[in-house]
């Protein structure tokens, strides 16, 4: 195996899905599906052995959610970078895998090439949210967290130590798009888009680009 290559672990009950997806990261040069699970349980014992970089777990199991499966391999310490793929958009779930940390969030009809570059940009340390999600986001979060009605300019108010760019930045990590996607459209280069968003993370006392998402939605900026 290259050192450069993704290991990957797919956990996902239906049969079909899984031989389908393992089929197409096996046909993709630089991943290697290292294992497989079909319930919660044996996700995380999995996750322990055979320590994958990505995980891309179905959020609906047999035997557990796929939030709890996620609670359950963050106390393990297994540092492995968690992917959604599901066809649950229920904006509740939506939201708790986000608020866990979870890298991507993928609705199942996703082209397979933008499944395999989504993998790369996560393993990378990118975050992805599937346009469809993101209206969710925005039309539906206040019904389950009370949103601040906050204009444009209270939040800057708010958060007076971003800077314009800076805005311009997270506006587009809301939207789920990666460093280079935020290079290319910003005319900037990406290791200045990584930093602007390092910046972001720092100034809103957050943890990850998905929790400054998450926050910036709730605080009404987006």
């Amino acid at each position: 195996m290259n050192i450069n290559t993704i290991k990957l672990m797919l956990v996902e009950d239906h049969k079909l899905i899984r031989v389908g997806v393992r089929t197409l990261f096996e046909e993709s040069q630089g991943f290697e599906v290292v294992a497989e699970a079909e319930t919660g349980k044996d996700a995380v014992n999995k996750a322990l052995q055979y320590n994958p970089d990505i995980i891309m777990l179905d959020i609906m199991l047999p035997d557990m959610s796929g939030l709890k499966v996620i609670k359950a391999i963050q106390d393990e310490d297994i540092n492995s970078k968690i992917i959604i793929l599901s066809s649950d958009n229920n904006i509740e779930d939506i939201l708790k895998a986000l608020s866990l940390g979870v890298y991507a969030y993928i609705i199942k009809d996703v082209n397979t090439d933008i499944l395999t570059y989504i993998v790369k940009t996560v393993n990378d340390g990118a975050i992805w949210l599937d346009p469809k999600i993101v209206p969710l986001l925005r039309e539906k979060s206040d019904k389950i967290i009370p949103q601040k009605k906050t204009s444009r300019a209270m939040f800057r108010n708010s958060h007076s130590n971003l800077t314009q760019r800076e805005y311009e930045v997270l506006k587009l990590v809301v939207d789920g798009k990666s460093n280079q996607e935020i290079a290319n459209q910003l005319y900037i280069s990406e290791h200045t888009a990584k930093a602007h968003v390092c910046n972001i993370i720092q100034k809103l006392l957050v943890d990850d680009r998905t929790q400054a998402a998450v926050k910036a939605i709730k605080e009404g900026i987006v």
